[in-house]
């Protein structure tokens, strides 16, 4: 794995609230890579202290061998960067913005976010105030790929678009990394993200419950469901146990990272019927595991 953006031990606290805790991430090269969970998991607050908007209170990490915080200036040439609710200067037309915006970049800056205007069919004399939100979020991503970034950073980038722009907007993330570019996104709408994300990291509370590619996860995380005749199995000696349910003599459990000569043992049982081993979807898997970390049964 040849990293692109490491995170260690990153921290951020605002009062008494850790936002977040205590972070490590690898992030590899062309991946897609998704920070996922819900509003106030940390995400968002990660995501300033990669784009060097806000500095950690204790950790560092680093985008293309650079520090974060002290390269800040230096990567903003190379990391295009989108954010949850951008907001430009709405008296400004798309062409305008492109122009204005262009004098903090290098050359060629222009010409590319002209190119990127027209694909994504936006007015070049349309004014930012009355352009819908799918077209603000179209000149937001236009301005981000306009610094024709080796990284790209998308905080919530679909958030509040119809359907028909987010699969827009999901969709052109596949051709990015094809090309090599690495994109880190942040969604807490999970299920449209596992349509085109590579890797993932789970976060709750400002802490990461998982990170794995989504083949990993697809072999990490499985459902185990059975029905017996007389005594409901252990499901202990299986791995770790995140949920653990079921009614009557239908007995089920989701098991991370399973030990596979107890699933054996389990599956070949004399009181065990219908054996089923199922993968779970993304949605599935951080449900589990906040169950799991909230302790609930």
């Amino acid at each position: 794995m040849d990293p692109v953006i490491e995170i260690v031990g990153l921290c951020k606290r605002f009062g008494s609230k850790q936002a977040v805790d205590h972070l490590s991430v690898s992030i590899p090269r062309g991946s897609i890579f998704a920070f996922l969970g819900d509003n106030g998991a940390g995400k968002t607050t990660t995501i300033r202290m990669l784009t060097g908007l806000m500095r950690p209170d204790a950790g560092r990490s680093s985008i293309l061998g650079q520090d974060c915080w002290k390269a800040a200036a230096a990567l903003r040439h190379k990391v295009g960067y989108m954010p949850e609710r951008p907001k430009f200067y709405d008296w400004m037309s798309v062409h305008e913005l492109g122009w204005f915006t262009a004098g903090f970049h290098k050359a060629g800056f222009l010409e590319r976010y002209e190119q990127l205007a027209e694909r994504y069919r936006l007015d070049a004399g349309a004014k930012l105030k009355h352009l819908s939100k799918g077209q603000y979020a179209k000149v937001a991503l236009a301005l981000a790929l306009a610094v024709d970034p080796e990284v790209l950073v998308l905080d919530e980038p679909t958030s509040g678009l119809d359907l028909l722009v987010r699969r827009e907007v999901l969709g052109s993330m596949v051709d990015l990394a094809a090309e090599g570019r690495t994109i880190l996104l942040s969604s807490h709408q999970i299920a449209e993200v596992e349509r085109v994300a590579t890797h993932v990291a789970f976060l709750a509370s400002g802490k990461l419950l998982l990170t794995a590619s989504m083949d990993e996860l697809r072999q990490r995380v499985m459902r185990y469901r059975l029905r017996y005749e007389q005594q409901a199995p252990d499901a202990s000696p299986l791995g770790k146990v995140l949920e653990r349910n079921g009614s009557g003599k239908l007995w089920q459990a989701v098991v991370l990272d399973p030990i596979r000569p107890a699933v054996e043992q389990l599956r070949d049982g004399e009181d065990v019927f219908d054996f089923e081993e199922t993968p779970l979807n993304l949605e599935e898997v951080y449900c589990a595991l906040l169950t799991q970390k909230e302790g609930r049964p």
